[in-house]
């Protein structure tokens, strides 16, 4: 069987496109339904376009979505429509019984101008783009009232002919359309959109006997159609976090699936890898998010970059000296960027100035205003001296090698006599080093530096991590500890379950030699979201899929979690 999905929480797309189909809720004059969309321009602009309907006797009627990787079906009492994305910017359809209406409407200067008999062009001001409709079989009217600078509306209504079909095609540019004669069937444009997709299924990480597994192809598929194309501010082809509004790569989001495509697809995993630091600042900072129109530079996320290329490292022969000849300055600059800029009582330990700075954007460690020193970001800092030695001693610079292995060191030793009081790890405030209230998961991060901790504080911090009253919850590690007056069960950071903290505990309790631990957490994480999707985030008692659940940033760590830690039989299938 085929995977099949829900477009109310897993948009239909393909790879290498900022078309989208899915179901949007109602908003303002905007009523509920399935749309066409763009995703260009990010989560701020990215709208709907078309709201489609099906039509019997031209009055609109109900219909089911039967929705898989490379087809999409929309199906009533009286007849149904098939279509698919079959390349970056087109998307064909074909119906049966029934006629079709795409509505547009809400920007301001939209226009809709008949070129051909067969043809017209829809201007869309809110998107950004404009869209070719062309009728391949069947009729097309069009309804576009007319109102001083703009069209109200623009209504493209399809109507099969005498045999009962219609077929047209809708496609996406910016500038000038240039017509492509289509040389193939709709039914070979499915199979080759299907052989696509398999021929990315067949490269995706797998485990043992899970390889056909519901979750891995769900995963896959996510991740294959969150891929955009290179153009405007993007430098590369980027995998964005998802195409339901979280429509921009974030800068740490990237490194994960980065990470997941690095034995299957190094190229790609490293244009994701590399794509912030082609618009890095000449500070060394990096921006929040990116899109294909523009980035943010309000706040930053934190320095795993290091963590991350060492871990690609390892599993990798293929990044070799022009890679890292290619990233050892920007890593530098972005290193020394820290230690710079974010130190303002300058004890030598960088701080974060808002939660959104850290990831972990309302911890209860960032519950009042003012800088804050976590030892999280120390732990990062480290890994990243260490990535930045093992480089300079590969590319021939072992002054620099040196340097690097001498500033690791020394944040690791402020890092422990910083935080490490009275039998545990704190959060400060920075300048006056009082303790932060809450109970935060974040001050256990420093287990991915767990082979250079003291014995004392590794135990502290797996004893923590393996408490089920603490944070090892039903479906994997809390981000607020279960017995906090602070835990929210939909509380964003202060509590629910998240993938990329998943991914960096496990795998630094198998550095501290705590295989069983890691492998019971990720067995749990990975059950989870078999069951309920790959979601932005998880209520960590119910294991209940919250906010945005088509995130590539969990389909990537799901799939390293089953492919390292996840036996085949103790994972669903």
């Amino acid at each position: 069987m085929p995977l099949s999905f829900d477009i109310a929480t897993v948009p239909f797309s393909r790879y290498g496109s900022f078309l989208t189909i899915s179901y949007l809720k109602a908003a303002g004059s905007r009523p509920a339904g399935i749309y066409l969309r763009t995703v260009r321009g990010g989560d701020l602009t990215a709208g709907a376009a078309f709201r489609i309907e099906l039509l019997e006797k031209q009055i609109p009627v109900a219909y089911q979505v039967q929705a898989t990787p490379t087809h999409l079906r929309l199906e009533s009492a009286g007849g149904s429509v098939d279509l698919c994305i079959c390349n970056a910017t087109t998307v064909r359809w074909k119906t049966d019984g029934v006629g079709l209406r795409l509505t547009l409407e809400g920007g301001d200067y939209d226009y809709a101008m008949q070129l051909a008999d067969d043809r017209w062009e829809v201007n869309s001001f809110l998107n950004e783009v404009r869209f070719m409709a062309k009728c391949l079989q069947g009729a097309l009217s069009v309804d576009a009232p007319w109102n001083r600078t703009r069209c109200t509306h623009v209504a493209l209504q399809f109507e099969p002919d005498e045999s009962g079909c219609a077929e047209f095609t809708i496609e996406e540019y910016r500038t000038v359309w240039q017509e492509f004669p289509l040389s193939t069937t709709f039914e070979q444009d499915v199979e080759q959109v299907a052989a696509e997709f398999q021929h990315w299924l067949a490269g995706t990480l797998q485990a043992g006997n899970c390889a056909s597994s519901k979750g891995r192809e769900l995963a896959a598929y996510i991740t294959w159609s969150c891929i955009v194309p290179k153009g405007g501010y993007l430098t590369r082809p980027a995998m964005y976090m998802s195409k339901n509004w979280m429509t921009n790569i974030w800068s740490w989001d990237h490194c994960f699936n980065a990470m997941a495509l690095i034995q299957s697809n190094p190229e790609l995993a490293w244009d994701q890898f590399m794509i912030f630091f082609d618009r890095q600042d000449e500070s060394g900072l990096l921006p929040d998010f990116m899109n294909d129109k523009y980035a943010l530079w309000n706040c930053n996320k934190p320095p795993i970059h290091g963590w991350t290329l060492l871990w690609m490292m390892e599993r990798s022969n293929w990044i070799g000296e022009r890679q890292l000849l290619e990233v050892y300055e920007p890593l530098a600059r972005w290193t020394r960027w820290w230690f710079n800029y974010r130190d303002d009582d300058r004890d030598g330990v960088p701080q974060y100035n808002h939660g959104n700075d850290s990831g972990w954007d309302n911890s209860t460690i960032f519950q009042e205003r003012g800088a804050v020193e976590s030892p999280d970001l120390c732990a990062y800092l480290v890994l990243q001296c260490e990535a930045l030695m093992r480089i300079a001693e590969r590319i021939g610079r072992p002054h620099d090698g040196t340097a690097w292995r001498n500033l690791g060191e020394r944040t690791l030793a402020l890092m422990l006599e910083h935080f490490w009081h009275n039998g545990e790890m704190r959060a400060l405030r920075s300048g006056s080093h009082e303790p932060l209230g809450g109970d935060s998961l974040i001050v256990y991060l420093p287990i991915i530096v767990a082979d250079r901790l003291p014995a004392d504080v590794k135990e502290w911090l797996v004893t923590g991590l393996a408490d089920s009253c603490k944070f090892l919850a039903p479906h994997g590690f809390a981000t607020e500890s279960l017995s906090s007056a602070a835990y929210e069960p939909d509380g964003y950071w202060r509590g629910p379950i998240w993938a990329p903290v998943m991914m960096l505990l496990v795998d630094g309790l198998v550095r501290a030699g705590e295989r069983d631990l890691a492998q019971t957490a990720a067995e749990r994480f990975c059950r989870m979201a078999e069951q309920s999707g790959m979601a932005e985030n998880f209520n960590a008692r119910t294991g209940e899929g919250l906010r945005d659940r088509a995130f590539t940033w969990t389909s990537s760590v799901y799939l390293m979690l089953v492919h390292e830690y996840v036996t085949s039989a103790s994972s669903a299938s």
